[in-house]
């Protein structure tokens, strides 16, 4: 595999998310702008949290797989960045083009992120296995949690924004791994 691939790959993840979160658009609004970072962070966890259950169980009563939990980790992660940048609000206050265009700008900087440090890794994520992006995720979402109880104030490491991002991407070799095998 190449980086060419890689970025194929992660366009028809991205479009998979993309698709579902103008559905989603399309029944419910933007009514997730009233969600503060803290909750849209621990939608995640929970989403997050569901996978690992999978992988450890073998099994689910739901019904519903692990790849729609990473689809809804991207579009959870690209839309808490949105909620940094915006602040939350009290109603639905963004056009179904003004959500769209958010969320495509926030995915185009995360797929950024994405080619520079796949670049600078060499396509180790390859070699991953898919329960790793889980563990990460979750590790990710662990030092997201401290950096909002701290304020979002760091001595050191990146803000929230970068852990969304980081999360974003995982969850979207993830995906990429589930529909390899499919």
């Amino acid at each position: 595999m190449n980086e060419n691939t890689t970025i194929i790959q992660f366009d028809n993840a991205l479009k998979l998310c993309r698709d579902l979160y103008i559905k989603k658009l399309q029944d419910y609004g933007a009514s997730w702008r009233i969600m503060r970072p803290e909750s849209i962070t621990d939608q995640i966890y929970i989403k997050a949290n569901r996978i690992r259950s999978i992988e450890i169980k073998q099994c689910t009563l739901v019904g519903e797989g692990i790849l729609p939990e990473f689809v809804a980790i991207v579009n959870y992660g690209i839309m808490g960045q949105i909620q940094l940048a915006l602040g939350y609000a009290g109603c639905d206050d963004l056009t179904e083009d003004k959500a769209i265009e958010l969320y495509d700008r926030y995915v185009s900087e995360t797929r950024e992120l994405m080619l520079a440090k796949n670049h600078d890794y060499d396509e180790a994520w390859r070699g991953m296995r898919v329960n790793s992006y889980t563990d990460l995720i979750l590790m990710k979402l662990l030092r997201t949690r401290q950096i909002e109880d701290h304020d979002g104030v760091t001595l050191v490491s990146e803000g929230i924004d970068a852990n969304y991002k980081d999360m974003v991407n995982y969850a979207v070799f993830g995906i990429i791994k589930l529909t390899e095998k499919q």
